[in-house]
């Protein structure tokens, strides 16, 4: 009978989720939900000096933003845990003792100077640096003396000579590793914490993993992780190795091609779902031609096999496009709380009403077509928040027909209240009528006159959208809005002292 599936995302708690570490958990999680298999998320924090429960909870975040559930955890427990390293050390310590009591291991005294020396030769002499086992010939009562005295000593691993290491890549094929090229690694250093290719394969033999999808930069761990299940008399799992992410040069990707964490995506204005569907495609084809699917139907057509060993390059423009897609399928209210925080930073919302974000819902129009994140909303609608009428009136003065067009228009509106739509038609209308201007010779002065730009939504969303804010109010949580009226009534006071003038 096959085991059921169970995988695992095992981040270190040191920062910020790479965007290609998040890959990493997509497509576990892709492999796992597809199959009814387990999603295990584990935390490696057994560095002290640079793990943080801070950088634990933003990842966490980050995954659940992401909509990456997990079904075992540091935050809700399961049958194998607990699911931080730094809370196993007790079984990594009694696995290495029994490692020792039957010779797969040995105590290890050399210091890190006499280590570094040898590696130095190793390096000068054009040789990949590999512990030459020094320690391996003691005699292990003679070293259990000395650690019982006192002496510092970390444990390795005696990795068994003259042999091959073969393993099945389910993305690469076969891939096999002489081990005489492998140094006899630490898997308990002397202060008692373990050596990650230790940590890991105990941890992923304890907790029945079966499948470990992981980056390329793995592949050289897993001849010694083997060795270490074969000394556990453990079955390894199944292994899959990612290819890296690049940048548009080429090399790995990373700060100086712009955002790379999950969190400065998030700030920048991009959709979960958008980079969720971007990095599903960094290496896996879904087959049909198609490129923007939901997560649940990735789930159901994820295959291993139809992940590539090339490297992915990050292209920040495909993943824009894609954002503008879901930014248009998304619904206006979600969108509108989306834009909220943005809205707020520029000043146009002082807070989150059920007014004010039924209000810039209704801005949503005028924006989402043209821009390729949440956060840059608030500056295409602009117009409707801030104003200058000095600037407006120059405007209109450099249009040949532009003060009597917008004087008609003015006319025409005052008094009329807040201007819908078809207020605004009929408005123009009867402008039209008394000027016998038409076209661009009527309406663009009236642009810039509202708008206080050459270009822009069409006016009649923006007028409207202008006088139903002007109507709101800071009852609401907006900021002060001129009225269409108030603007044109200005400009004709901009007018008049300049002709004084």
């Amino acid at each position: 009978m096959t085991a059921a599936m169970r995988v695992r995302f095992a981040p270190s708690p040191t920062g910020h989720l790479h965007v290609g570490n998040a890959r990493t958990a997509l497509f576990n999680w892709l492999l796992a939900r597809g199959r009814q298999g387990t999603y295990i998320l584990r935390v490696e924090d057994t560095d002290a000096e640079r793990s943080t429960r801070e950088a634990e909870q933003s990842i966490l975040e980050d995954l659940r933003w992401l909509g990456l559930d997990w079904d075992e955890g540091p935050d809700i427990g399961g049958p194998v845990g607990p699911y931080r390293q730094s809370e196993r050390l007790e079984l990594y310590r009694s696995i290495a003792e029994d490692f020792l009591a039957r010779g797969a291991a040995y105590y290890c005294f050399c210091t890190p100077a006499e280590l570094e020396a040898e590696r130095a030769a190793a390096l000068a002499a054009g040789q990949p640096p590999k512990y030459s086992g020094t320690c391996r010939a003691l005699d292990p009562a003679d070293s259990a003396r000395r650690v019982r005295a006192g002496a510092a000593a970390a444990i390795r691993f005696a990795v068994p000579r003259g042999r091959d290491v073969t393993f099945h890549d389910e993305v690469r094929g076969d891939v096999t590793f002489a081990s005489d090229v492998i140094g006899d690694p630490v898997i308990l250093r002397s202060d008692g914490r373990p050596a990650y290719n230790f940590a890991v394969v105990v941890d992923d033999a304890r907790m029945a993993v079966t499948h470990v999808i992981r980056g390329e930069d793995h592949i050289s761990n897993t001849p010694r992780q083997i060795l270490i299940y074969e000394a556990l008399g453990a079955t390894p799992p199944s292994f899959a190795h990612l290819s890296l992410v690049l940048g548009p040069d080429h090399a790995p990707l990373s700060k100086r091609h712009g955002a790379t964490s999950v969190a400065e995506f998030r700030v920048r204005g991009f959709l979960p779902e958008a980079l969720v569907n971007y990095l599903a495609l960094l290496g896996w084809s879904p087959g049909e031609g198609e490129e923007i699917l939901p997560i649940a139907v990735m789930a159901r057509r994820f295959d291993l096999s139809k992940v590539t060993h090339s490297a992915a390059v990050f292209d920040m423009a495909k993943l824009a496009w894609m954002n503008r897609h879901y930014m248009k399928e998304a619904a206006p209210a979600r969108l509108a709380r989306e834009a909220l925080p943005y809205f707020a930073r520029a000043g146009y919302v002082t807070r989150g009403t059920d007014g004010s974000l039924e209000y810039l819902a209704s801005l949503l129009p005028m924006a989402v077509g043209s821009v390729d994140r949440v956060a840059e909303i608030p500056e295409r609608v602009a117009f409707v928040f801030e104003w200058d009428a000095a600037k407006a009136a120059e405007l209109v003065r450099a249009e040949e027909h532009g003060p009597r067009a917008v004087a008609a228009f003015g006319d025409e509106i005052a008094g009329a209240g807040a201007l819908d739509r078809e207020a605004f038609r009929a408005a123009a209308q009867r402008a039209r009528e008394r000027t016998s201007l038409k076209g661009r010779a009527l309406f663009h002065p009236i642009r810039v006159a509202i708008t206080g730009a050459e270009s822009g939504p069409e006016l009649d969303l923006a007028i409207p959208a202008i006088d139903r804010g002007a109507a709101l109010g800071s009852a609401f949580g907006l900021a002060a809005i001129q009225s269409c009226a108030d603007r044109v009534a200005a400009i004709g006071r901009h007018l008049q002292g300049q002709a004084a003038i």
